[in-house]
């Protein structure tokens, strides 16, 4: 199998994208092609000694700025690391992109380049999220502000192939994020978006209120990616503080100090359970080849760990799962979405 890697996205490219790559091809077993400027792969490869074996390079001379406008990688861009990274992957020469560049542009690309699955309005980014009872998805969680309630349908229906197959829960339990769980609450997206939901070939709960997120309430969180943006800042922001004032507390005296030694393990295994890295990255549904988007801040671990989520993906044939869900979905909105993707 041979997943391609954007070798300059992300702030600590391309040092840790090699770094990752080089202990995803030990421990997974995979072929990488990294894209970027050979020289700089090279210079960095050496300087940190780090080993290229299992790995080739495809030549790309641009790389398009974290601030850029995602329309670009069409016109100005098409020579950037990323946008040659996804020609491969259109041109079946890998089974899987990664990328910890720019989100929009990865969305534009994706849906242009690699192309959506026939019938999919918009590919959504999921992200995996700690819980008490393990992870949920969110999903959309950025790629789409404004949304039509069959999308968060089809999102639904994509959200839970990926949980049931690349995390491995049977029968994830789907639930729209509202403002409240009664069946008539919220606005007409969340409304209409859940009477769909509950034909679908997906385990519908019905509406999910915002803080039943953190304690299990659903696998699948579905939602328009502006809410889905903010809620996942949010998390972000909360999960920093609390651990800001964990340390503030347990640091305070002696006898916290104390204190924190004796609970110490159960800290460490919270604190790997709300770690970014070992979840790899946030994938992007509804497109006809996996494509992972890893956090810009990822590290050596955040990548190996993407690589592996895209594998995964790849084995577990998800794209035809998610096909198969969709299969059943003969509503004219989608017949229309055909004859656009058609275009």
């Amino acid at each position: 199998m041979n997943i391609i890697m954007d070798a300059h996205g992300g702030d600590h490219a391309p040092t840790e994208v090699i770094k990752g790559a080089a202990l995803a091809v030990k421990e997974y077993g995979v072929n990488i092609t990294l894209c970027g400027n050979e020289a700089e792969i090279r210079a960095a490869a050496e300087q940190n000694k780090l080993s290229l074996e299992g790995m080739s390079i495809v030549s790309a001379a641009q790389v398009i700025p974290m601030d850029a406008d995602p329309n670009l990688i069409l016109s100005e861009y098409t020579g950037s690391s990323m946008a040659v990274g996804m020609k491969l992957l259109a041109d079946g020469q890998g089974q899987a992109f990664v990328t910890a560049g720019n989100t929009g542009a990865m969305a534009m690309g994706g849906s242009i380049i690699v192309k959506r699955l026939r019938g999919i309005r918009r590919s959504a980014l999921a992200v995996v999220i700690p819980n008490a009872k393990g992870c949920y998805l969110l999903i959309d969680c950025g790629a789409n502000a404004e949304c039509r309630p069959e999308m968060l349908q089809q999102f639904g229906i994509m959200g839970s192939a990926y949980m049931e197959n690349v995390l491995g829960i049977t029968a994830p339990r789907v639930g729209v994020l509202n403002i409240g769980t009664e069946a008539g609450k919220g606005q007409a997206l969340q409304i209409e978006a859940g009477a769909l939901l509950s034909e679908s070939p997906v385990n519908f709960i019905g509406n999910v209120e915002a803080r039943e997120l953190p304690l299990g309430g659903c696998d699948v969180a579905v939602c328009d990616g502006f809410t889905g943006n903010v809620a996942l800042k949010l998390t972000e922001g909360m999960g920093k503080w609390m651990a800001a004032e964990f340390k503030r507390i347990l640091l305070k005296n002696t006898k916290t100090k104390f204190a924190g030694i004796l609970i110490r393990t159960g800290l460490t295994r919270l604190k790997a359970s709300m770690d970014y890295t070992e979840h790899g990255g946030a994938p992007l549904l509804g497109l006809r080849k996996p494509l992972i988007k890893a956090h810009g801040s990822s590290n050596a671990n955040a990548f190996k760990n993407a690589v592996r989520q895209a594998r995964i993906m790849v084995e577990s044939d998800m794209i035809t799962k998610i096909t198969e869900g969709l299969a059943c979905l003969k509503n004219e909105y989608n017949t229309e979405a055909e004859a656009v993707h058609e275009q």
